[in-house]
């Protein structure tokens, strides 16, 4: 979204596209894509992809989609250049959930969309028994999903464009650590 479309007072997108960039997109991206795509209900269209993408989905992370009754169809690891193409989708806002895909030079991504850095930890390289493991899946969907709640949940039509991005980076270092 850009700071035009905002200040023209025009209206607003009806759905808007974001985008979850990871380094491998095999886990928290992939769980931020089936996620918002629940919650956004119908405003918000989510994708994800990686700058080094692993070429297959975690399977801890699409047991736990599955399980929590997320829609997995479709999902699939992919590299970020399919969304910097011309023939793209048009996003609105990309979100880094990671520090390695944050801290990288990424595409220009047509239309300009609005980023912020929304770290969690990847709980792929978690190292321990299986039950520990799917804890730290676990841990990085409920960070993420209460990140994505108070994104759904901004008034993105009141909110002018330097108020918006003080509020998607504002998200991002919420410390969600200790949060239920």
């Amino acid at each position: 979204m850009s700071e035009s479309e905002l200040k023209s007072g025009g209206q607003l997108p009806r759905v808007f596209n974001v985008l979850f960039l990871c380094k491998h997109n095999s886990a928290r991206s992939i769980i931020g894509e089936a996620m918002l795509n629940c919650y956004g209900e119908g405003r918000f269209r989510a994708f994800s992809a990686g700058s080094h993408p692993r070429g297959a989905v975690h399977p801890y992370a699409l047991d736990l989609l599955a399980q929590n009754g997320y829609e997995t169809d479709g999902v699939r690891s992919k590299s970020w250049d399919e969304f910097a193409a011309s023939d793209a989708p048009k996003m609105d806002f990309v979100f880094t959930v990671c520090d390695d895909a944050a801290n990288e030079t990424c595409p220009v991504w047509p239309g300009q969309p609005m980023t912020a850095h929304w770290g969690v930890p990847d709980p792929s390289a978690v190292e321990g028994t299986e039950a520990e493991r799917r804890f730290a899946f676990a841990d990085t969907m409920r960070m993420l999903r209460q990140r994505i709640i108070v994104f759904t949940s901004l008034p993105l039509k009141s909110l002018g464009w330097l108020a918006l991005q003080t509020r998607l980076d504002e998200i991002g270092r919420r410390d969600i650590s200790q949060a239920s």
